[in-house]
């Protein structure tokens, strides 16, 4: 291996454009574009840290127009402009390079290439290995023994034998080639007729294109022959267009390229100001502020531990946090408590370590006796972020948190709702501009990564006691924040309904695990026979599960329509199959066995895995703060996807019992988008028809067909059906005539005649779309802030996404406080009544509910009254009621 210096030379110009076009649709939460500045920066940081090179520099293309431009005036002409939301990037990524201490180099007149060749010959010849970072081919011409290509983007390196390989010999043959061939990306002529592989064999044959000038007459092919002759000044002025100046006077760029330290300060605040959260992290800057050693303190006496209870008793609010052995609350043991009452100082109580230090801390039982009733004394003001985790660890530990009035990841959530993450980590950086302590710090991490309760309390204390201490500061700061009706909605909803979700999680729903062992060994037999039918119809055996396998298959054995191929194959998504399903019988034949073996695997074989071994039920999560609309969603595992439309599906849904000698009751609002939709755009004849109680999809084909409602036939009501939902979702004339497999033109006068007799939709969408472009985000009915960032992109496909949104967020968003509204409701009436039942999923517009037979009747009354009238709206709001003995039966 050598041991000269090795200088890395970017090609910075490219790479803007690579990065561009390689990450798509990025922005910060101000709709400010930052895609092509994000890849820019990641593919800087490979090259720094795959390569670690001796000396760096990157080189851009000036403005204005070059020597080329003077000699070809159409030199480039083809190019398209750069795109709108790229322009506001360059400036971005060449303070990126400042900050890193890279120089960065362009010169007027040249291009970056000429820069590049430059200091390859310069920097070779004194010694110096040179790495060309670029996918630019035309940069082939400089590579030398001492200086080769980098293409990081494909991890490919190029020196001589590639060059030979690709231009037929020595580097200066690029050139020669590269003139008869011309090159349309940079709107070289060349020579008409010839491409790269006869240009290479005509250069290999005749040395350079003078030496073939000269002896046209030798050339096969007497139109070949004639194109050289009449093109002849053509090649020569392409020549001159692909050299590459070596030679430049670079006097007056900077000449050290020796690395240096990074300007962290400065490449934090880009990172911050752009969002890149983990970039962030990794390069943020200590505040002066970051608190100095003794503002944590372990306690591990008793004289302590009373001083810290009499210090909470006091204070105007605690903050609380619990550090434990697992992820899952309801596995999770309690390693140490966290509190917090005045910025920069905490405790941390440690009562189940193991590592260095554990013998100094407290008998678990001395702490619990002093620290659970100040935990459970609702007069104490107390706040969290991610209570609701912290809560369940508790109450396994037999604790139950009260008091709570403020959860830090749920007041973000409604007051920055294009935040990137509601996670502490991330809140600390972009609100208090603080780093903390990541967890693989005080861990470790991979398979040395150790628990929690393995930590040295020393170690433990800073890390454990800054989450309550930093939690408090973000409550303070976003307490003061919360007005109006955000504050209303998170003060009569989302704190309220945390409580609700705590005690849905706690009881979890039970499944019968006979019922989904029967049903996993069903889908196997299928599953088998599938397999055998699909091997008949393609003629032999295959994996089915490797698209790269399957296409060759459906498109080269069995030549069905395919798209363009890739280099890992032809596509064999599911809606490139579903568009093949009637070419031939194998297609459905796949899309059931994809079918089946996804239910397999996500519920069948993987649900009795995740029933809890003491309850014996399943407790899945419930996300408060995840979703752009307000709806929950569901994890650990995900019980709002399991299928309906399909018999397997509802088959799964079989396995979801009650408890013993009770029933389970599904309630369901019944087309609440479309109602909220009536509301919110004050739709007259779209009220006035959920009043009268009508089918609302007959309504609206009698409305756009022009026919009485007795007229309207399934295929009307169909197409009218998806039109409604259509139009909530911002479906356009090509999405409506595809899914409903007309032509664009008849789907677009279906659209017209929807708004010609609902004309206060129309209305409604553009107001809401106008109200998304002047303030970045669109409301609920409840005054939920839902975040349109990028509606007003000037990439079009990007802001068309962002205009649906901006309609179909507020409807969806509304529908989401409703039902919240009404969860919170309904368990507070239960509670009043000491009724036993218990509400065990949320599933979009459903509620279940685990039922004693004796409760049914009150519990409908009650469930029905309160969904109902959750909130006044000008259309009467719907529920349908199921009971069953079990969830299929039930819904």
């Amino acid at each position: 291996m050598s041991s000269a210096p090795r200088l890395f030379l970017i090609d910075g110009s490219s790479y803007i454009y690579r990065a561009y076009y390689a990450i798509r649709h990025l922005s910060t939460s101000q709709g400010m574009a930052c895609n092509a500045v994000f890849g820019f920066t990641k593919m800087l940081l490979k090259v720094v840290r795959d390569h670690n090179p001796d000396q760096l520099a990157v080189i851009f293309d000036a403005k204005g127009p070059t020597f080329r431009k003077e000699i070809y005036s159409e030199y480039k002409a083809n190019r398209s402009k750069m795109p709108e939301d790229l322009v506001p990037q360059i400036p971005l990524i060449k303070d990126v390079v400042a900050a890193f201490n890279i120089p960065a180099l362009e010169m007027n007149g040249f291009e970056a290439d000429d820069i590049i060749a430059t200091l390859a010959r310069q920097k070779s010849a004194a010694g110096m290995d040179v790495t060309v970072v670029t996918g630019d081919k035309d940069l082939m011409q400089v590579v030398s023994d001492k200086v080769c290509l980098l293409d990081t983007m494909k991890d490919k390196q190029s020196g001589l034998a590639e060059v030979a390989e690709r231009f037929g010999g020595t580097p200066d043959k690029v050139i020669e080639v590269q003139a008869l061939a011309g090159d349309s990306s940079d709107n070289v002529p060349g020579v008409p007729g010839i491409g790269e592989k006869t240009a290479k064999a005509l250069i290999e044959e005749f040395g350079d294109v003078e030496n073939l000038l000269a002896h046209v007459d030798q050339v096969k092919g007497k139109k070949r022959q004639e194109n050289l002759r009449e093109f002849a000044d053509q090649a020569r002025l392409s020549r001159q267009l692909v050299t590459l100046v070596d030679d430049m006077d670079l006097s007056g760029l900077p000449a050290d390229f020796a690395r240096c330290e990074q300007d962290r300060e400065a490449l934090s605040e880009l990172f911050k100001t752009l969002e890149f959260q983990q970039l962030y992290d990794e390069f943020a800057v200590a505040e002066p502020h970051e608190q100095a050693e003794g503002d944590y303190v372990c306690v591990t006496e008793t004289a302590e531990l009373d001083a810290m209870v009499a210090a909470l008793r006091q204070a105007e609010v605690i903050s609380v946090d619990t550090e434990t052995t697992s992820l899952n609350p309801l596995l999770a043991e309690v390693v140490g408590f966290c509190f917090a009452v005045e910025p920069g100082h905490g405790w941390y109580v440690p009562v189940g370590h193991c590592g260095g230090g554990a013998e100094e801390q407290l008998p678990r039982d001395e702490v619990v006796a002093q620290v659970q009733p100040l935990l459970e004394d609702a007069t104490l003001a107390k706040v969290g972020q991610n209570l609701k985790y912290d809560a369940l660890v508790l109450r396994r530990a037999g604790i139950a948190l009260r008091g709570v009035v403020a959860d830090t990841m749920l007041q973000s959530y409604l007051l920055y709702p294009a935040a990137r993450s509601h996670g502490l980590d991330a809140l600390a950086a972009d609100h208090l501009g603080y780093k903390m302590i990541s967890y693989s710090e005080v861990a470790g991490t991979g398979k040395k990564q150790i628990g929690f309760d393995e930590v040295a309390l020393d170690v433990a204390t800073r890390y454990a006691a800054e989450d309550a201490d930093i939690t408090l500061q973000l409550y303070q700061r976003f307490d003061a924040e919360l007005d109006g009706t955000l504050r209303e909605l998170f003060e009569t909803v989302e704190m309220p309904l945390l409580q609700v979700l705590i005690d849905m999680e706690w009881w979890g729903v039970r499944v019968d695990r006979e019922r989904l062992d029967a049903l996993s060994a069903g889908f196997s037999t299928s599953i088998k026979q599938l397999e055998q039918q699909i091997y008949e119809l393609a003629g032999e055996e295959f994996n089915i599960n490797s698209p790269k396998q399957l296409g060759v298959i459906l498109f080269e054995k069995l030549d069905l329509p395919h798209g363009k191929k890739t280099k890992t194959g032809w596509s064999t998504a599911v809606d490139v199959l579903k568009n093949l399903a009637d070419k031939h019988d194998v297609v459905a034949l796949i899309l059931q066995y994809r079918s089946l073996a996804k239910l397999k695997g996500t519920y069948t074989d993987a649900l009795p895995l995740l029933i809890h071994p003491d309850s014996g039920r399943i407790h899945t999560s419930f996300n408060q703060a995840v979703t752009a609309t307000g709806r929950l969603s569901s994890s650990d595992p995900n019980l709002q996807n399991i299928p309906i439309r399909s018999e397997e599906g509802r088959a799964i849904r079989e396995a979801f019992v009650p408890d013993a000698g009770q029933v389970l009751l599904a309630a369901d609002y019944s087309q609440i988008e479309l109602r909220v939709m009536a509301h919110m755009a004050d739709e007259p004849i779209l009220q006035e028809s959920f009043r009268q109680g009508e089918d609302i999809h007959q309504r609206t084909a009698s409305e756009i067909f022009s026919v009485f409602p007795d007229m309207v036939d399934s295929e009307m009501r169909r197409r009218a059906k998806t039109i409604n939902f259509g139009v909530l979702y911002g479906m356009g004339a090509f999405s409506l005539a595809k899914d409903l497999g007309i032509s664009n033109k008849e789907a677009k006068q279906y659209i017209d005649h929807y708004f010609e007799r609902y004309p206060a939709v129309l209305e409604f969408i553009e107001q809401q779309k106008q109200f998304g472009r002047e303030h970045l985000y669109v409301e609920t009915l409840l005054g939920r802030r839902c975040a349109v960032s990028d509606i007003n992109s000037k990439n079009g496909q990007v802001r068309s996404y962002a205009e649906r949104n901006a309609v179909n967020y507020p409807v969806q968003g509304s529908a989401a406080d409703i039902i919240k509204v009404a969860m919170v409701r309904i368990h507070q009436r239960l509670q009043d009544l000491q009724l036993k039942t218990r509400m065990v999923l949320q599933v979009h517009d459903e509620l279940v509910f685990d039922v004693p037979k004796d409760e049914v009747d009150d519990v409908v009354a009650l469930v029905v009254q309160e969904m109902e009238q959750a909130v006044e709206l000008r259309v009467p709001l719907e529920v349908s009621l199921g009971r069953g003995a079990n969830w299929r039966e039930a819904h």
